[in-house]
């Protein structure tokens, strides 16, 4: 069995307590003091989340934006220095590879933050697919990324930086050496709440981590409220909700394909068999990822692919696929391994009080 990798704070996690978990090949806090707990502190005051299983490539030299632009859903024109964007990275079928936040550094230099279980066959496809004259460096290993989220990030940041970072707009960035080292700070989120993320060299990790929780406003949250906390918010997962048999489109993910030029995978996005749908179930009782979705005649019409109690609203919430046709119906019934779950289709976010897109003075 292949050993499992570590980031710059796994030895803290496992000296503090946390049970730990596979995840994308790494040894990762799942809680601490309790999912819950987690959820309803960052929800309320503000988390820090280990993120550095996440992986990082720089891209740089004469003509990356238009290299990269045939190669990502992102509209890379419109994308100036200073701001990032959310997007994909799609198969010929226009299946989701990946989905990826880029962050463009400055004319022709770009940050691609993608997910760490497709960070190899991401860096194998992109650099297959551009000029041989530019650069691409995955800088994983050396970068480090700890997300601070919740209505009291802010205050927790500036605090821990000893300068003011209110004027950082949604998503936006700016690089610092603030700490005395560089750092990439950037304003996006995945809880639905105000959330910063620091990018930082890993020798580093260690030293910014205890002192984010040595504030008493700041308690450390494991990848369980993490999951909670963005399903509330409807974001997907890739691996669950997004994979590379399913389209943005079908994902529910077609307004962010606003690029009008060719990409990898835009012929193929004219096609919805399937669609990504978000369902509210009465009780403490919750759907899993694989359970069949039926209509309420009994015939399957398909999956869930994520499915939890949500701490915020008192319960069970769940997304799934469904067979295009029936993707407008009201009313489902979910097949779990005990017990058939009647489901109600619902509008995203779920939770719908987030502090994220918050203008702060």
């Amino acid at each position: 069995m292949e050993s499992l990798a570590t980031t710059p704070l796994t030895e803290w996690h496992r000296e503090n307590g946390a049970k730990m978990a596979p995840f994308a090949g790494f040894d990762m806090p799942v809680q601490y003091k309790g999912i819950i707990v987690e959820h309803k502190h960052t929800r309320s005051k503000a988390g820090i989340f280990d993120i550095c299983h996440m992986g990082e490539f720089k891209l740089s030299g004469t003509g990356a934006k238009d290299g990269l632009n045939k190669v990502v859903s992102h509209d890379l024109e419109t994308l100036t220095p200073g701001k990032c964007r959310y997007g994909f990275l799609l198969n010929e079928a226009g299946g989701i590879n990946d989905d990826l936040i880029i962050y463009c550094i400055a004319d022709d230099e770009y940050m691609l933050v993608v997910n760490g279980a497709c960070r190899k066959k991401d860096y194998d496809h992109i650099q297959a697919n551009l000029p041989k004259s530019l650069t691409l460096i995955d800088v994983s290993d050396e970068t480090a990324k700890i997300d601070v989220q919740g209505p009291e990030s802010l205050d927790v940041l500036n605090t821990l930086l000893g300068s003011t970072w209110n004027h950082l707009k949604y998503f936006n960035f700016e690089e610092t050496d603030v700490a005395g080292f560089p750092m990439i700070i950037s304003r996006t989120g995945y809880t639905g709440e105000l959330g910063y993320e620091l990018y930082l060299p890993s020798a580093n990790a260690l030293e910014i981590w205890e002192k984010l929780v040595e504030d008493e406003r700041v308690e450390p949250v494991g990848l369980g409220a993490r999951d909670t906390l963005r399903l509330e918010i409807g974001y997907p997962l890739y691996g669950q909700d997004l994979d590379e048999d399913h389209t943005p489109k079908e994902a529910g993910a077609g307004f962010f394909l606003k690029k009008e030029t060719e990409y990898i995978g835009k012929s193929g996005l004219a096609s919805v068999k399937e669609s990504l749908i978000a369902l509210s179930i009465e009780g403490r009782r919750t759907a899993r990822h694989y359970d069949e979705v039926l209509l309420p005649n009994g015939e399957k019409t398909g999956v869930i692919t994520s499915g939890s109690f949500a701490p915020s609203l008192g319960h069970c919430i769940a997304l799934a696929y469904v067979r295009a046709e029936d993707a407008d119906k009201d009313e489902f019934i979910i097949k779990t391994a005990r017990v058939e779950l009647k489901a109600k289709k619902a509008a995203l976010p779920f939770f719908k009080d987030g502090t994220a897109r918050k203008k702060v003075d």
